[in-house]
């Protein structure tokens, strides 16, 4: 029976970190036990800054974005030494269990603590939706809202000045992002890792609304997938079009996390607790078909991301 829970946040910061974090805190208090947070991720569990905390810690955190305990790059951690140091920090509090939100490189972490003696259950919350065991993780909604209030305001200018606007966001490997606000915004293109255009083809497409007395054109990207700044030369050179590149960066990490978030946050860490609770560990929370389920994280990490196969197929009707 476990008696103490420590909880962190590792990899990148996504809304809804601070209310999966409140809602840990509160879940393992209602159950009778001592509530721990790690600051600075892995960092913080290595160099032991590790601290008891209590309901009041949790007040007024829900709304607020990024994560309030901090969150560090740890690549040392990836030495067998340097875990057995993490783990024995948790074990001289004797602390019995941890919580890590975050995505995949977060999950890999949780599995070497397990091995060095540690019950650990993984939550996921990045951005970049590219954890493959969950349907959607923590941030995704907020950071997709935020890329479509941007692009509305980018859209504005662009239908003025009737000019092609490239805007690059986020997702790495993982092009949900760019996907999901292309067809919210009716952008007129987009290219990701699952839905490559070439130059050529792009350009192409370009003229054919130029022909058709289209005045202006919205093109979302993928990050590091092109060039592009090259491109938008090219399609100044090819096209006719008046192009300018927006690349929105790590605004789109910030801000008060959704509704959606908030809710997503609390019912996946209430269950990670839950499960902790059970004697239950190597688990990690999903979203699957809308429900809250259990998965091995092997099984998790062993997953292959969904393309999104009717996403993709809307995407191709619509542009």
């Amino acid at each position: 029976m476990i008696k103490k829970i420590a909880v962190l946040t590792s990899g990148g910061d996504a809304p809804g970190m601070n209310a999966a974090v409140r809602v840990v805190i509160r879940t393992a208090l209602y159950y009778g036990l001592e509530a721990y947070v790690v600051y600075d991720g892995y960092r913080g569990l290595v160099d032991g800054n590790i601290i008891q905390v209590h309901k009041e810690f949790t007040q007024d955190i829900i709304n607020r974005g990024g994560t309030i305990i901090g969150t560090a790059r740890c690549p040392e951690f990836m030495d067998p030494k340097v875990v057995k140091r993490a783990a024995r920090n948790l074990k001289d509090l004797d602390i019995d269990a941890l919580v890590g939100i975050g995505g995949d490189g977060t999950f890999r972490g949780l599995k070497d603590l397990a091995e060095a003696g540690i019950n650990v259950v993984g939550v996921p919350a990045t951005i970049d939706n590219d954890v493959a065991s969950s349907d959607e993780t923590i941030g995704f909604s907020t950071a997709l809202n935020t890329i479509c209030e941007c692009i509305d305001r980018i859209k504005d200018t662009s239908t003025s000045h009737q000019r092609c606007s490239l805007i690059e966001v986020m997702g790495h490997h993982c092009g949900d992002l760019a996907l999901y606000s292309s067809i919210a915004e009716a952008a007129e293109l987009v290219v990701t890792h699952d839905h490559h255009l070439s130059d050529e083809e792009i350009c192409k497409r370009l003229r054919k609304l130029r022909v058709q007395k289209k005045g202006h054109a919205v093109v979302v990207v993928s990050e590091k997938l092109l060039d592009i700044r090259a491109l938008a030369d090219k399609i100044r050179e090819d096209t006719g079009f008046e192009t300018k590149v927006e690349i929105l960066g790590h605004l789109q990490r910030g801000g008060a996390p959704s509704a959606h978030d908030r809710i997503l946050a609390s019912l996946m860490g209430s269950k990670a607790v839950e499960c902790l609770v059970q004697g239950e560990s190597k688990k990690i929370i999903c979203m699957y078909h809308n429900e809250v389920i259990v998965r091995d994280i092997d099984e998790a990490l062993s997953m292959k991301h969904d393309s999104h196969e009717e996403m993709l197929k809307l995407v191709n009707i619509l542009q």
